[in-house]
């Protein structure tokens, strides 16, 4: 499943948040955020910064909409429970999206630029061809 494509600015609030003084965050975090959810209808999320331990809820961002219309929230939100293991090979890979995320588990989102990217970085190529 391809990943979800929308894109939005944090709310100025959001930002203050994740710069706070004690935040686990970036010192200079980005002013917008993509889904990371498979394609899907229901609400978009993005994820902000971790928990206090691995377990811990992490910070997310929900939105709906874009413009006026749009509605959104940041809340700590406990992960997804879901395991792929893979008996073959003893891989062991827990789902990084938040408890009943709609759609598919992380590892069935597929982002085609950011795996081009990637691929990239890995070959030694530049980014400009």
């Amino acid at each position: 499943m391809l990943q979800c494509t929308a894109v939005t600015l944090l709310p100025p609030d959001a930002v203050l948040r994740l710069t706070a003084p004690g935040a686990d965050g970036p010192d200079d975090p980005e002013p917008y955020v993509l889904c990371e959810l498979g394609t899907h209808d229901e609400q978009h999320a993005a994820y902000l910064r971790p928990g206090r331990t691995p377990d811990s809820p992490a910070l997310w961002f929900f939105w709906t909409d874009s413009g006026p219309e749009r509605t959104h929230r940041a809340e700590s939100t406990p992960w997804c429970p879901a395991v792929l293991r893979r008996l073959d090979s003893g891989l062991v890979r827990r789902c990084a999206l938040f408890d009943h995320h709609p759609a598919s588990h992380s590892w069935d989102v597929t982002d085609p630029l950011g795996d081009l990217m990637a691929e990239r970085l890995v070959s030694g190529d530049s980014p400009e061809g």
